[in-house]
């Protein structure tokens, strides 16, 4: 395994998960490591020019959901009510926000200035009826999985 080389597949659109595959791609390409990002499922939407700039977090399901002030947990039966995905993603971007963490399209062309690649996984894109074209304009490309598997040969996986 060549641990210069990080490999990180984004798979989910939750934007708390996604911030923490970006914060480890950001790290890695900042030392200096050779980082390839490969987006599928959901991920697909870090890198649609259309969905990019709309993306949510859901406190349902996230039992370790807290209010901003204290240790205040969030009642799971409150999670699914109308509007608590905004105010929950309000929330989350404000405090992001605070730390001076740059949003998503920004953080993307952060790691890639630092020499990142990202590619798209074919089947997400073909489920989405999308083309290279409906991507950010940095995305390499379309690749299926055997592709990306063979671009990342010895890369250590995240």
């Amino acid at each position: 395994m060549d641990t210069s080389k990080k490999t990180i597949i984004v798979f989910s659109g939750d934007f708390d998960r996604v911030f923490a595959a970006f914060i480890i791609a950001n790290g890695a390409a900042a030392m200096g490591d050779d980082v390839t990002m490969f987006f599928t499922f959901w991920g697909f939407d870090m890198i649609t020019k259309s969905r990019m700039d709309h993306l949510q977090f859901s406190p349902a399901g996230n039992t370790a959901m807290h209010m901003p002030i204290g240790d205040a947990h969030l009642p799971q039966a409150l999670a699914p009510l109308p509007g608590m995905t905004a105010m929950a993603t309000r929330m989350l971007k404000k405090s992001i926000a605070d730390l001076g963490v740059p949003e998503v399209p920004e953080f993307l062309d952060q790691i890639v200035a630092a020499g990142g690649h990202l590619w798209a996984c074919r089947m997400s894109a073909d489920m989405n009826h999308l083309v290279e074209a409906d991507l950010r304009d940095d995305v390499e490309g379309i690749i299926s999985a055997s592709d990306f598997i063979e671009k990342t040969e010895g890369a250590q996986l995240l």
